[in-house]
Order: C-alpha cells, then structure tokens, then sequence
C-alpha cells in the first residue's frame, strides 16, 4: 500500500469512528434514578439530545427532577408533572441533590481519552531540512507504554526517502492533558536519488531511532502531537548516517 492510500484510508477510519458516527445505543448509559432539585431560577427541556431540539418545557426553581438516561453530555430527566425531556450536562450541574450538595458529572469524552487504546495520527514537519509525512498507529500496552508503528516519506530536491519503524513509547504522564512522551525503535531505510544524478544508487539499510515530544488533548477524541527525533542509518558496517527531524500533526484515539 502506497503512502497517500494508507493516509486516505487513516482519514476514511478516523471519519467513521468519530462521534457524529457514534450509534446512539452505544453513548447512552442508564444512569441509576436520581432526584434533583432545580437551584437557578429555571431549568430548560427540550424534547432532544441536542441544542437545534426545540425547548417544551421549563422546570421552575425549588421543583425536582429525575435523571433517567445519558447520551454523551445529555441527560433525559422526568419532571414532576411526569413531562419528559432532555436537558444538557451544563445545566444539570447547577442543581442541587438530596443531601443539598451541588451535583457533578463525570465528563465522558475525558473517560475516553484516559481509557485509550488504539491511537492513529498523520504528521507534518522536516527530515533534515526537506518536507516530511509521517503516519503512525501505536497500541497502549499499559498505563505508561504503548508500541508504535511509524510510515514516513521525505520527497527532497535530489533524492526521495521512504522508511518505517517500530518504536517503544514511555508516557509517564498519559493521564494528563499535556502528556510528554519519549521512546527508542528500529526500522527500514531506503533512499531513491534522482536518476539524473551521476552514480546514483539506492541506499537501503537499517534503522536506529529516538523521540521525544508531546501530546495535548484537544477534543472529542482528537490528539495534537508534536515531536523531534533523531535517526540513525547504519549504511555499512563502517559507514551510518544521521538525520534530525521536527514534525507535528493530529492524531485521533478508539
């Protein structure tokens, strides 16, 4: 599979797997009944999971509710009056329970993101002064380790690179919004000169690597990432080449 096939194909999954493509059935959890009591001057209904539904009722300040479901950050709650409907996490914070306390809710996109596994990123940058791709997909083996497989291609004036690898990622942070990450791993790495280019051959040989560099999360189940690395290519026995190289991107998580 060529490089721009496997980035079409990372987008293609990455559409699919984003919450707008979320099956209702699979985001909603029933939530155990609980009774609230309204604390701001009204609590507005509406007869949807969502803003464009239209607002029916409106449950006035020291009335209850009852929270019967959940659907990402929206709740269908019962009113007094038995009337049904939806109201969002914001609003429902502002309420009071039965011991008189403000009420929380745990934010369900921040559960996901502590409770990845599978993360898939496409990166922009440069491999020694000359433009750089780079795919990658990594599994989290733990809290703190994950294994990555990385695709890169460097299209430069005189000759085009292309090489893999797979690496060892140590993130002793990944609970953290702003995660640094730093891990070592050995690949593939064959250059292509320009045929134009007297004595021109292709170089293929082993490849050595290190990263350092960070993720922040963004949103809904999207990571930017940004990294510096430094490769190694071990030529012959006598002869390896080294090559520094910058790249930041975004990666989205399942």
């Amino acid at each position: 599979m060529t490089l721009s096939r496997f980035a079409a194909a990372l987008f293609w999954l990455a559409a699919l797997l984003s919450p707008a493509h979320a099956q209702p059935a699979e985001s909603a959890q029933a939530s155990v009944s609980e009774h609230l009591t309204v604390a701001d001057p009204f609590l507005e209904v509406r007869t949807g999971p969502g803003r464009g539904y239209p607002v029916f009722f409106v449950v006035a300040r020291g009335q209850a509710v009852i929270v019967e479901l959940r659907h990402t950050d929206w709740f269908k709650v019962r009113a007094e009056g038995g009337q049904l409907g939806w109201v969002h996490r914001q609003q429902l914070e502002t309420t009071l329970t039965a011991a008189g306390a403000g009420k929380t809710f745990r934010d369900i996109a921040l559960d996901d993101y502590l409770a990845r596994r599978v993360q898939m990123g496409a990166a922009w940058g440069r491999f020694k002064s000359e433009p750089m791709l780079k795919l990658y997909a990594s599994y989290k083996l733990s809290d703190t380790l994950s294994v990555e497989g990385d695709l890169g291609q460097v299209q430069g004036i005189f000759s085009g690179t292309n090489f893999w690898h797979v690496s060892l990622h140590s993130e002793p942070w990944s609970d953290q919004r702003l995660s640094p990450f730093f891990g070592v791993g050995v690949g593939k790495f064959k250059n292509f000169p320009n045929l134009s280019l007297v004595g021109a051959s292709v170089t293929d040989a082993k490849l050595a690597h290190m990263i350092v560099g960070a993720r922040y999360y963004l949103t809904e189940r999207f990571v930017l990432r940004a990294d510096w690395a430094l490769y190694t290519a071990f030529v012959s026995d006598q002869r390896s080449s080294e090559y520094r190289a910058i790249t930041a991107g975004v990666s989205f998580f399942f």
